[in-house]
């Protein structure tokens, strides 16, 4: 379930896009990760870290995006979480005494401090590569803008360029189009899916390492 619940502004980011363009997904993204840490704070009454890091770089980001109208902003925004998110996992091994997955998973995992510290640096390569994977896919839409507005002489607005424009133009406009929705298909499914395998993966090799119930008489 809690897996689910992080990805809840991302789902929410989606739905808004397909339905009315990234400026009001983003400005939905925004609005729904306050939701996520209020909702968080009510059930807890406490806030959750990673919640807490995700709404900073979003409403900074986000913000960016809608006072500029850029997308490139709020296209950057997972790979600054990821790789946020290695800095921290990294940073936890030489800071305390524990790695940050061992303090996560300790109360339900016994392993030795050898698997901690495999698992935590496989969670740092992790957030890495899934920052360059971001910026991997995003690079595609900003090549095609880019190709498109130079082309045009002007910056080509991709809400209208379908009415407004025709011939090479209109297939450059399809082109960056296309470019900017494979990018929030891979934010929702391509990041979920990677990550949902990653942590079976993980789950996979704690298995022997669960701490087994008493059994009741």
């Amino acid at each position: 379930m809690k897996f689910l619940s992080d990805f809840f502004p991302i789902l929410l980011f989606f739905i808004a896009y397909k339905l009315y363009g990234i400026y009001v997904a983003t400005a939905v993204a925004i609005a729904s990760s306050f939701v996520q840490v209020g909702v968080h704070w009510l059930k807890h009454r406490r806030f959750e870290n990673m919640h807490l890091i995700t709404l900073g770089l979003l409403v900074v980001l986000g913000g960016a995006t809608l006072i500029l109208q850029d997308k490139a902003f709020i296209m950057w925004k997972p790979t600054a979480i990821n790789w946020l998110f290695a800095v921290v996992f990294l940073g936890s091994m030489f800071i305390g005494k524990k790695p940050l997955v061992e303090r996560m998973m300790s109360h339900a995992v016994e392993a030795p401090s050898g698997v901690w510290m495999r698992l935590n640096i496989s969670w740092v390569l992790f957030f890495i590569a899934m920052g360059f994977a971001n910026l991997y896919v995003a690079n595609f839409y900003f090549q095609a803008e880019t190709l498109l507005n130079t082309t045009a002489g002007y910056g080509v607005d991709l809400a209208t360029c379908v009415d407004e424009l025709n011939g090479s133009l209109l297939e450059l406009c399809h082109q960056a189009q296309e470019m900017e929705e494979n990018w929030v298909n891979f934010k929702l499914f391509g990041m979920m899916g990677l990550t949902l395998a990653f942590v079976l993966g993980q789950a996979f090799y704690l298995a022997k390492h669960i701490k087994e119930e008493p059994e009741t008489k």
